[in-house]
């Protein structure tokens, strides 16, 4: 009994150290509001409302057609220039795309030739470049297979493929960019926040106090993961419920309650795992080094940016060691696809079993750094 009280007194001296600090909590409040609107709303994976201009030469029906195709929200309306203006408005950043339709086009189609449309790419823009010269020929292409078609009849496919959009029907990248944005905000956070706050009090001496003190190094630890655990938390209940699904209107599928146990299995490890980073620092800044080479790999390898089937099976293999593959797993599954406990039970297994790891052997390293303080 002396043991839990120690432990809740001392996470409650956790708290009101974080509360008197005004960057943590400026950061905390960052990164579960603007962070995860940001970004869900900036999309830069997708092609979205590029501008694009039209040098229409052929003034004919089916290049009319083709300049009608191009609609929001994936370009702006096509501005009509003619072909002198191109130069200048692409060197003024005005169109990111230029389609040059060139005279005599229609005419060239129904004949049965091939001619050719120029489109001119601002390749500076890369991520816009290179979706949008894809999206471009298909839309063209589309365009004029069906205005052939007008006139020479129908002609039926051999094979109909039916596509059917599971989770997102309509390809939301808000959908997916806030989920994303949360898990790494979660794992980045309680790192942030537990070694912190063990560095805080290590400049500040606060550590030699507790070292006086009928409290062990276990007690100390449990303070500062319980504690912490619970910020992070409350912040993303709160994240899910005003950002998430208030502002951004992402529909969730599972049970948040679910969710937020397997959050907390995963803050079990994250915020042990700040504790073992933070003995191994000596100072804040070498801290932040150390985070960025820790959290980069779990944010890029764990699943959450780019699926681990794509990746190379040594990679996949290693990153099995990491609580972030399975969290993200996880978490996909119950807030896409609406599982429960009977299909994510693997992976909270083992997030359990890796944050016991950690747990071990941060708290072997604690006791170390404390003894040799001592």
């Amino acid at each position: 009994m002396n043991s839990l009280v120690n432990i809740y007194r001392l996470g409650v001296k956790e708290l009101w150290g974080l509360w008197r600090d005004p960057i943590m909590l400026a950061l905390i409040v960052y990164a579960f509001t603007f962070s995860i609107y940001t970004a869900a709303t900036a999309q830069p994976e997708t092609l979205h409302r590029a501008p694009i201009a039209i040098v229409d030469e052929d003034q004919s029906p089916l290049s009319a057609r083709i300049a009608m195709a191009f609609q929001a929200p994936h370009f702006t309306a096509p501005a009509m220039i003619s072909p002198g203006a191109v130069d200048a408005g692409m060197d003024a950043g005005k169109f990111t795309f230029v389609l040059d339709i060139p005279p005599d086009f229609q005419r060239d189609v129904l004949a049965g030739r091939q001619p050719s449309i120029q489109l001119n790419i601002d390749a500076t823009r890369m991520s816009q470049a290179f979706t949008g010269n894809g999206y471009i020929q298909q839309i063209v292409m589309g365009e004029v297979t069906e205005f052939l078609q007008r006139f020479r009849g129908e002609s039926t496919p051999a094979v109909d493929l039916a596509l059917r959009m599971r989770f997102n029907p309509e390809l939301e990248q808000t959908w997916f960019g806030s989920i994303t944005e949360l898990i790494d905000m979660i794992t980045m956070l309680s790192i942030v926040l537990t070694g912190a706050a063990l560095i805080r009090e290590r400049e500040h001496g606060t550590i030699e106090h507790l070292l006086v003190m009928p409290v062990t190094p276990a007690q100390i630890m449990l303070a500062k993961v319980w504690s912490m655990a619970l910020v992070v938390l409350c912040a993303t209940a709160v994240s899910m419920l005003l950002v998430v699904e208030g502002a951004l209107r992402v529909p969730i599928e599972g049970s948040l309650a679910l969710f937020l146990t397997l959050a907390l299995l995963h803050l079990f490890s994250t915020t042990s795992m700040g504790i073992f980073m933070a003995t191994v620092a000596r100072t804040m800044p070498q801290f932040a080094l150390l985070l960025i080479l820790t959290i980069i790999p779990l944010q890029m390898l764990s699943g959450g940016m780019t699926p681990r089937e794509s990746m190379p099976e040594l990679v996949q293999t290693l990153m099995l060691a990491a609580p972030t593959t399975h969290f993200v797993a996880a978490s996909q599954s119950i807030l896409f696809r609406g599982a429960g406990l009977s299909v994510v039970w693997p992976q909270l297994l083992s997030i359990v079993a890796i944050g016991a790891v950690l747990f071990a052997s941060s708290l072997a390293r604690f006791r170390k750094a404390l003894a040799q303080m001592a």
